[in-house]
């Protein structure tokens, strides 16, 4: 469970660093974040086991 955890925050963390350096504008940048951040939450409460 931890090491599935670890993965999930690390993957979250690496995404987040290649949207932001993506040449986008500042809005879509922010849009991208938001979305990878809500999936990387869901998918760290489905490790839990709250879902």
């Amino acid at each position: 469970m931890l090491v599935g955890v670890l993965v999930t925050f690390l993957v979250v963390i690496l995404v987040l660093y290649l949207i932001n350096m993506l040449p986008m504008d500042g809005r879509a940048k922010q849009i991208a974040r938001v979305v990878v951040i809500i999936i990387g939450v869901v998918s760290l409460l489905k490790y839990l086991t709250v879902f």
